[in-house]
Parts: C-alpha cells; sequence; structure tokens
C-alpha cells in the first residue's frame, strides 16, 4: 500500500511483516529536506505510531543515500519568511553536503539587493523560540518513538540526517557512507541535541566531529559500535530489511514498553534539561556575530549564492594535515 502526498517522502506498509517504510525521495538533492518535507515525515511516523499492527519503522532515503540534512538554499524558509512553513535547527544541521558539481547555484541578483532581503526576512527572537521549540519536537518525538526504527543508512547521512541517523534504535550502515556534522562551521556546535551526541557517539568523538566540522567515513568508527551493523553499501537494503522483520517478530506490547523504559533511562542519564535547553541555544545561536577573519555562511550566500558559500565554506576550513 502506498499513500501520495508530497511524493518527496514516500509511505509504504506491509502488513504481513508488520513494517513501515518511509522513504526520502528527494535524489536530485541528495535527499535534503525543506520544512515541508519534515512536516510529511512527521505524519507518516505519527500514522505508524497510532496503528496497533505495525511495529516497526523502516527510515531510508532513494537511490542509495540516506540524507545530507536541511535544504539551506531557503535557510530563513524555515522560520516562515519567504518560502518554507517553519525553520528549525537544521540552518546548523547538516544543509545539502551535496559535491560542488551537483550543488545549485545562486540566483544573479545584485549583492545589495540579497543583502536587503536577508535583513528583511531575518526572523524575530520570538520567532526563533517559537519554530525552534516546535521544531526540536520533531527529533524529541523520533528518540522516543513507540515503535522500533531501523535506519537504512548509505551514501550521506550528515547534518539532520546524521542526527536522525543516530536516533534509529537499530542502524544499517555502508562502511562508505560519508557522516558528519559539517553545517557546525556556519554557526559553531553548541546549537542542539549535544545530549544525543555525547550519548550516542561518547564524549570524544562528539567533540572531534562538532568542533571540527570534519566529515568522515562510517569505517572509521565502525570498532566503536556506534552504528548496529557496518557493511559494504550494496548490502545494507538487505541487512536493513533482516533487522526489521527480526524486531518486527517482537511483541508490539512489549516494544513499546522497552521503548519508555528506555527513554526514562536516557532521560535520567544523559538527557536531564535538554529537551529546554537544545531550542533555546539553537534560537540564541543563529543570531550570533562574527569576528574579522570568521566565515559568516549566511552572509557568503546573500552575496554570492549557496553553490559558491559552500566552495569559500570548504576553503575557509581546509588546512592540510602535517606529513
Amino acid at each position: 500500500m502506498t499513500t501520495a502526498a508530497d511524493d518527496r517522502v514516500l509511505f509504504d506498509v506491509d502488513r504481513d511483516k508488520r513494517i513501515a517504510t518511509i522513504t526520502l525521495n528527494n535524489p536530485a538533492r541528495r535527499n535534503s529536506y525543506d520544512a515541508a518535507m519534515r512536516e510529511q515525515l512527521a505524519r507518516y511516523l505519527d500514522q505508524v505510531a497510532e496503528d496497533d499492527d505495525l511495529t516497526v519503522v523502516l527510515l531510508r532515503g532513494a537511490e542509495g543515500v540516506f540524507s545530507t540534512g536541511a535544504d539551506m538554499n531557503n535557510a530563513y524558509g524555515w522560520y516562515g519568511g519567504g518560502g518554507g512553513d517553519e525553520r528549525s535547527r537544521e540552518e546548523r544541521s547538516g544543509g545539502d553536503e551535496r559535491s560542488r558539481e551537483e550543488r545549485s547555484g545562486g540566483d544573479e541578483r545584485s549583492r545589495e539587493e540579497q543583502s536587503g532581503d536577508e535583513r528583511s526576512r531575518r526572523p524575530s527572537q520570538r520567532r526563533r523560540l517559537t519554530v525552534d521549540r516546535k521544531s526540536f519536537g520533531f527529533y524529541h518525538n523520533l528518540m522516543g518513538f513507540p515503535k522500533v526504527t531501523v535506519g537504512e543508512i548509505s551514501g550521506y547521512a550528515l547534518g539532520g540526517g546524521f542526527e536522525m541517523a543516530l536516533m534509529t534504535d537499530i542502524s544499517v550502515i555502508a562502511r562508505d557512507t560519508r557522516i558528519g556534522m559539517p553545517a557546525t562551521r556556519f554557526l559553531g556546535p553548541a546549537l542542539g541535541s549535544l545530549h544525543m551526541f555525547f550519548h550516542r557517539l561518547g564524549p570524544v568523538l562528539a567533540r572531534r566531529l562538532l568542533l571540527t566540522g570534519d566529515v568522515i567515513r562510517a569505517s572509521e568508527v565502525e570498532h566503536l559500535g556506534v552504528f548496529t551493523d557496518t557493511c559494504d553499501a550494496a548490502s545494507v537494503p538487505a541487512r536493513a530489511r533482516y533487522w526489521a522483520e527480526k524486531a518486527a517478530k517482537m511483541p508490539a506490547d512489549g516494544v513499546v514498553i522497552a521503548k519508555e523504559a528506555f527513554r526514562l533511562v536516557e532521560q535520567s542519564q544523559a538527557y536531564q534539561g535538554e529537551e529546554v535547553a537544545s531550542y533555546l541555544f539553537h534560537a540564541y545561536g543563529t543570531n550570533l556575530q562574527f569576528a574579522d577573519g570568521e566565515f559568516n555562511f549566511v552572509k557568503t550566500r546573500a552575496r554570492h549564492g549557496t553553490r559558491e558559500a559552500f566552495r569559500l565554506r570548504d576553503e575557509h576550513f581546509f588546512v592540510p594535515e602535517p606529513e
């Protein structure tokens, strides 16, 4: 059974196996997502949560790519400023980290006109707090989802895509998948689910990725057990389906009780106060000022367009390793 809505997010149910599959279907943009896509994803998750006949939801991306995070071509659109219905932490969370050749070019308007547009669309602090509170609810709900979540992860899992991959209960990832939080280079690292990064990755790796914005391959952390199953890319779909079917055989009520117990343990051990702190830090942090010599992605994008802004960002942060 396939449900048609926004065809950039697909929903399929296998009732015999008790598994629902949600697919991010925006391959031209490496399955980056905008506010509308995230809202559609949330609605499908709600459907699964309310369906007593389903035990597992499989999260995946079309054409061998999980997700490169939020689409950065309309950053302020996430706040409802001229192109989206809201904006979340995704301005720092990933932002369509495709190769330079595949990124869409910025428009050709004058610098003054684009800068003026950025200023006119800049959201108020009260708007930031209101939107971020709602937006962070999506991620908190995903972490506390009452059914088993299985991630089928390959290609890229960056920014918000990386966060969703880490939030799944069971994660199958290709060794060559590129993972990380490169958009911390936009606004700094203290802007989101720090509890989740420290709890899932451990403090050393979390600090390394958040303080550098490095993108690494999943094979580099295979020995740490960050993901449930690390394998060759060709094996990921079958392995993910295997884990989904395995989990789906569990008693559904037992799974729900276990998931609530897991959430209680995590809340008591790692997440105390973070539900509030996460959106507060992000809302305030998106109003950062930049010193001379620091890279300001939003201003650079307004002046040069998205494609050139990504190129200049990579150039700014490149430091050659010593021999």
